[in-house]
């Protein structure tokens, strides 16, 4: 009685309580639909530990490789810190990847969520250059010619493709500046990328969760049964976030050097060339299409829109209706899904036969399924459905 009337007389707890306890929740969601908790789980983790990390880091091009070893081996548990939010970064990725392929599985960007689904494109394009941005941080080897590289890709813009790279840049050349820029900017998108996912969740909220059936279609308006979200999925989602924290400390403590490059415990020198660039693995699917086009401007442009393009999607699905009624579009996802995962192995090899014709391949094939098959197939099968 007491929790209830402080719920009731305080209207933060209202809020909170509105969102996180009572809000009805479709009774047959699986745990596939935890992976948006877990991404903000992910979220407050980074934040937090980027900012004892600042304590200790030092933005200085000659300070910046030895601030990073000073909290690996001097700061109190800074090793752990440190390790946290690096693999944390590899975690938060991996659980964001997971959220998308549910979503483009279960049909979760199609009316009435378009609006979700922009906004969670737009968190997603922004998570791409804050954790690119904090690659750069630690000046290792591939952290400096990874930013050498990606941001020289600005220059196959026409006319002002130079003056934007020396912008960014902050002079000729990747420098004093450049780093000092890329510290500021990786400090402030995440607190950008938070004001968003509140967004998100709002919308969220404001249309309701999406079910492995479909049955709130706008058509029939219809909606499934739903329970509170408190305990039932507040529980499930707890089960799924200790998984989640027994994965990441076992890459914590066990293997914390796994998921990054050897490279990046050298001091930085732009007088060596590493012999083969890499990024990090949540960049390669997207680097392998960069890679994949042998024109500069038109590999950038590809890149992009590997991205940004799913934001056409709801186009070519004005209704909601479950993958269990659509069977071909099913195996479609599962095959783009694989698709995806081998340019993403293919990003981390050498540009050399037979790679490159794999990755052309595999770029070809993953906009002929999403410009092309995709539509066709919502065409095809709403189609049949009529009949």
């Amino acid at each position: 009685m007491k929790i209830t009337r402080l719920i009731t007389n305080n209207l933060l707890f209202q809020i909170v309580w509105d969102h996180i306890g009572s809000y009805p929740a479709p009774k047959n969601i699986n745990y596939s639909w935890s992976f948006g908790a877990l991404s903000g789980i992910c979220l407050i983790i980074q934040i937090l530990t980027g900012l004892f990390l600042s304590m200790h880091y030092v933005p200085e091009i000659n300070c910046a490789f030895s601030s990073v070893e000073h909290i690996m081996r001097d700061v109190n548990y800074g090793w752990f810190i440190r390790y946290l939010h690096a693999n944390g970064a590899s975690m938060f990725f991996f659980v964001i990847f997971f959220h998308i392929f549910r979503n483009f599985y279960f049909g979760s960007y199609q009316n009435p969520r378009i609006q979700l689904w922009f906004s969670g494109v737009i968190i997603f394009f922004l998570l791409m250059a804050t954790a690119f941005l904090g690659y750069v941080l630690p000046w290792g080897q591939m952290s400096f010619w990874g930013a050498t590289v990606i941001t020289n890709l600005f220059s196959a813009i026409p006319v002002y493709g130079t003056t934007i790279v020396e912008w960014l840049w902050g002079g000729f050349s990747v420098d004093q500046a450049t780093l000092n820029r890329f510290y500021s900017l990786h400090f402030f998108l995440p607190f950008i990328i938070a004001a968003l996912a509140l967004i998100h969740l709002a919308l969220l909220h404001q249309v309701g969760s999406n079910d492995p059936i479909s049955a709130d279609s706008n058509k029939d308006n219809i909606h499934p049964a739903t329970i509170p979200f408190y305990p039932y999925f507040v529980i499930k989602d707890f089960y799924a976030l200790l998984v989640m924290l027994l994965v990441l400390f076992m890459l914590v403590f066990f293997a914390p050097n796994l998921l990054g490059h050897p490279d990046n415990y050298i001091n930085a020198d732009p007088m060596v060339t590493p012999a083969h660039i890499v990024p990090e693995w949540y960049f390669l699917p997207f680097y392998a299409i960069l890679r994949s086009i042998p024109d500069k401007l038109g590999g950038v442009l590809a890149m992009v829109l590997a991205i940004l393009g799913w934001l056409v999607l709801p186009i070519f699905a004005p209704t909601h209706r479950s993958p269990l009624f659509k069977p071909y579009y099913k195996g479609l996802i599962w095959f783009f899904g694989a698709d995806f995962v081998l340019l993403g192995w293919i990003g981390q090899q050498p540009v050399e036969y037979p790679y490159s014709e794999i990755g052309a391949f595999c770029t070809i094939l993953y906009f002929v399924i999403l410009f092309i098959l995709i539509p066709l197939l919502f065409m095809v099968e709403d189609y049949i459905s009529k009949k």
